[in-house]
């Protein structure tokens, strides 16, 4: 079977190049071809011409963060040979937190031998699709301000998400939109703080955002928050982080949550913003769609708490 690592060598502050001193010791034992992206968008671009030309089995490894991950998977639609393999080495790699913990994303040998299971995609009416989550309002905030200081220090790196919190506090706790589900207008006065439309559970690297969400469900859940005072948001954020914001009763008048196949978001502004997994676009109107078992993604066996991290685990985790 052939090996494919797309590698994206800036992504956690440099770390995707410790993959590249691990296939040297791989390279006589496995058919392997490694690619480099060279920009946004590049991923996809190359893994739908690889595949077009390759019709056999192939395991495609995403090496990066969420980013890569979802321009890969992008790639991936329609290949029914491939199977989609993160290496988790960005800042962080919300998707493979369905899955445990994150170390064995970072292993190697785990990975070549990790069992495929089918999960779904997030697809949008403009071409567009997320791994992970699509969300709008005040986080398209955030990921516009993390795009700006991801590679910065201090700000930059596993704290952009913080960074991006804290200027969004300032500027935009408030979005006129309209969310449709299903049929169902969620927010009839056409604003909200927040909406996120999930296939995986977290966003930020530790905000537990759609609790009840399953990749493999055939549903998207979607998760509105009203608009808020600066007060009260500064309430919500630890239920948010924590992921008990849908059951707590002090917040069942702020937060609405619905799981459905089709949603319609539509906005007066023409510049209206909208991250999907971390990337930001600008549509007032679209709609997503649930994509039922649109990829096979390959899952490694855990590392129990007695072994050892492999080197690059320690150091995608700053050790």
């Amino acid at each position: 079977m052939k090996h494919l690592f797309i590698v994206n060598t800036v992504a956690g502050r440099g770390r995707g190049l410790a993959v590249l001193n691990q296939l040297r010791r791989y390279k006589d034992e496995l058919d392997l071809e490694i690619y480099t992206t060279k920009g946004r968008g590049d991923a996809t671009t190359f893994v739908r011409d690889f595949c077009e030309k390759h019709p056999d089995p192939v395991r495609v490894y995403a090496c990066g963060g969420d980013g890569t991950l979802q321009e890969v998977a992008s790639g991936l639609i329609g290949f029914p040979q491939a199977t989609l393999v993160a290496y988790a080495c960005g800042s962080g790699n919300d998707f493979v937190k369905c899955f445990g913990e994150k170390e064995s994303f970072l292993d190697i040998d785990r990975l070549l031998k990790a069992e495929p299971t089918p999960i779904d995609m997030i697809a949008l009416s403009n071409g567009r699709y997320a791994i992970n989550a699509c969300h709008f309002g005040f986080d398209s905030a955030v990921a516009t301000t993390m795009d700006k200081v991801r590679h910065k220090k201090l700000i930059g790196g596993k704290n952009a998400y913080l960074t991006g919190v804290v200027h969004a506090f300032f500027t935009n706790m408030k979005t006129r939109c309209t969310v449709t589900v299903d049929g169902e207008v969620l927010n009839p006065d056409g604003e909200l703080l927040l909406c996120t439309i999930a296939n995986g559970k977290y966003v930020g690297g530790k905000y537990l955002c759609a609790p009840r969400a399953s990749y493999n469900d055939g549903l998207l859940d979607v998760c509105l928050v009203k608009p808020v005072s600066r007060v009260r948001f500064a309430a919500l954020i630890h239920y948010y982080e924590e992921g008990t914001h849908l059951d707590d009763p002090k917040f069942r008048d702020l937060v609405v949550w619905r799981r459905g196949k089709h949603i319609e978001i539509s906005s007066p502004d023409p510049n209206f913003a909208c991250a999907l997994d971390g990337e930001v676009f600008r549509d007032p109107h679209f709609e997503v769609t649930v994509m039922e078992n649109a990829l096979s993604f390959a899952v490694p066996e855990p590392i129990a708490e007695s072994e050892e991290k492999t080197p690059v685990a320690a150091v995608a985790e700053g050790e």
